[in-house]
C-alpha cells in the first residue's frame, strides 16, 4: 500500500471520522504492508501493550476498556459473551396445575427466562434424563386466596390477597383460586443454542475517541468565556493512562 510517510501511523492506527464519511475502517497493519515496520504478531508485545481498564462495574452492568488490540477483536469479545459463555437456564417446565389467566406455554416461556443465579462451573451438559450433576430442579406451588383479614373498602391487591405475586420480580399472576403447580429443571447452556442462556442482556463496544482541537478553547466571560467549562462536560471522567 502505497502511502505518505508522514500518514502512515494515522492509517495504522486511527479511524477517521470526516465530514462525509468515516476513513481508516480496514486492518491494514499485517506483515509487510508498510516498508519499515514490523507488524508480525508477538505474544510477548501484545503482553506489554494489552490492557483493560474498568470504567464501571456494578450488580447488572460492566464498562470497561480494551486498549492495545484491533476493534475486530474487540467484536470478537462481544460475540463471545453473547454467545458462548455458559450459563443455567430452565429447559423443561412439567406444570400439573395451572388456572392462572396465563397459558401453559406463554408460562413456560417466561420461566425460562428468568436468569438462574448458579455457577454453571459446577455443573455438566446434560446427555441423559438429568441428575444431580446436571441439573437444579425447582418447585413453584402457590395458590392465591382471599385475605379475610382485608379492609371492606380497600382496592389494593396487596391487602386483597394472599400470594397473588410471583416473584420473579413483580409479574402479577394470580387471583382468588388460581393456583400454580409447576416442576422445573434447569440445565447448562450457551447463547448460541437459545437466547435464555445468553449471560448478558446486551453487550457493544465502542471505539475510544481522540479529539482534536483546532483552536483554543479558553476565557473568563460569557458568552465565549465559558467554552472551556462547556467543553470540559461532554466527556465521562476517565483515569488519564498513556497507550
Amino acid at each position: 500500500m502505497a502511502a505518505i510517510t508522514k500518514n502512515v501511523e494515522e492509517i495504522r492506527n486511527r479511524v477517521i471520522l470526516g465530514e462525509f464519511g468515516v476513513k481508516n475502517v480496514h486492518t491494514t497493519d499485517y506483515p509487510g504492508n508498510y516498508p519499515g515496520y514490523d507488524d508480525t504478531w508477538d505474544l510477548e508485545k501484545f503482553q506489554k501493550n494489552f490492557r483493560i481498564d474498568v470504567v464501571n462495574l456494578d450488580e447488572s452492568s460492566m464498562e470497561f476498556d480494551m486498549v492495545g488490540i484491533d476493534a475486530a477483536i474487540a467484536n470478537a469479545f462481544r460475540r463471545i459473551l453473547l454467545a458462548e459463555v455458559p450459563t443455567m437456564a430452565i429447559e423443561k417446565v412439567f406444570i400439573y396445575n395451572n388456572t392462572s389467566i396465563v397459558q401453559d406455554e406463554v408460562l413456560a416461556h417466561r420461566l425460562g427466562l428468568i436468569p438462574i443465579k448458579a455457577d454453571p462451573r459446577l455443573f455438566e451438559y446434560r446427555n441423559t434424563e438429568g441428575s444431580e450433576i446436571d441439573t437444579i430442579q425447582l418447585q413453584l406451588k402457590i395458590k392465591c386466596s382471599r385475605n379475610p383479614r382485608a379492609s371492606k373498602d380497600s382496592s389494593d391487591p396487596r391487602e386483597l390477597y394472599l400470594n397473588h405475586m410471583v416473584y420473579s420480580k413483580d409479574i402479577k399472576w394470580l387471583r382468588p383460586g388460581q393456583e400454580l403447580d409447576i416442576t422445573m429443571h434447569c440445565v447448562k447452556g450457551i447463547g448460541k443454542d437459545h437466547a435464555k442462556f445468553s449471560p448478558v442482556a446486551t453487550a457493544s463496544y465502542r471505539l475510544l475517541p481522540e479529539i482534536t482541537l483546532l483552536e483554543p478553547v479558553e476565557g473568563e466571560m460569557l458568552p465565549w468565556s465559558r467554552r472551556a467549562s462547556y467543553l470540559q462536560t461532554c466527556w465521562s471522567q476517565r483515569p488519564s493512562k498513556s497507550s
